[in-house]
């Protein structure tokens, strides 16, 4: 049985390599990141400034995976909301929806995040963004990085703050709502609206960390994943 892919969605202005440099998954699962437009080998693209532009896009990239067998869609904060308007795109333009949604480190759909930071200047919008992640982009120290990763944050960040679902219809999929257990930004109760979105059952992990708690240690955050899915088998690939 060949294993079951994680379409793997980045948080605000971060890319692919995100994931691409996390250990080798446990047995029964792989990773398979998603790259946006507007950084990493897409940087020559324009990143998105509206939503529905951004999942038209990811589905495109989605869609190979969706038709070739079962998958699972997973996405670490503006990439939990990416993740979930995907669970909803795909089934729409007539392919499978994924067997499992994982999010991590967000609140649930509808949840208003109370805070704009867009449209603050640069050192005050850096600031803003680590002293809220509890997280420091790496490319944000260097200035040459900087300048290509800015407007990309920033695009990503008001479309996160803007974010309203347009669709409150239960997915039919189940969730798995993952959290550091130390997340100053997202908190318990603003992770249990999750359990709206879904008709087939949510569920949540918690992990030792905050926000970022992944980029610390990805290990526990594979093992679980694997054990989700070795718990709801999803229909064999062939």
């Amino acid at each position: 049985m060949s294993p079951i892919p994680i379409l793997c969605l980045p948080y605000a202005g971060a890319g692919a390599t995100f994931y691409r440099g996390w250990p080798a998954p446990p047995a029964g699962i792989e990773l398979v990141p998603l790259q946006p437009a507007g950084r990493e080998e897409r940087y020559h693209e324009d990143p998105y400034t509206d939503l529905e532009s951004a999942v038209a896009d990811l589905s495109k990239l989605a869609a190979p995976y969706a038709e070739a067998g079962p998958y699972a869609l997973f996405g670490h904060s503006f990439g939990a909301i990416l993740a979930y308007e995907l669970a909803r795109a795909l089934p729409a333009a007539g392919l499978p929806a994924p067997g499992l949604l994982v999010v991590s480190g967000s609140a649930a759909p509808g949840v208003p995040l109370g805070r704009h930071s867009a449209g603050l200047d640069d050192e005050e919008f850096v600031a803003r963004v680590e002293q809220l992640a509890g997280y420091v982009h790496p490319a944000l120290a260097d200035p040459d990085l900087r300048e290509v990763v800015l407007p990309v944050l920033r695009a990503d960040v008001d479309l996160h703050e803007s974010y309203r679902p347009a669709d409150s219809e239960p997915l039919p999929v189940p969730v798995t709502v993952f959290r550091g257990a130390f997340d100053h930004l997202v908190t318990e109760e603003d992770c249990r609206g999750w359990a709206d979105v879904s008709a087939k059952g949510c569920s949540q992990v918690e992990f030792e960390g905050g926000h970022m708690y992944l980029a610390e240690d990805p290990l526990p955050v594979l093992r679980a994943m694997a054990e989700l899915v070795a718990a709801r088998p999803l229909p064999e690939r062939l």
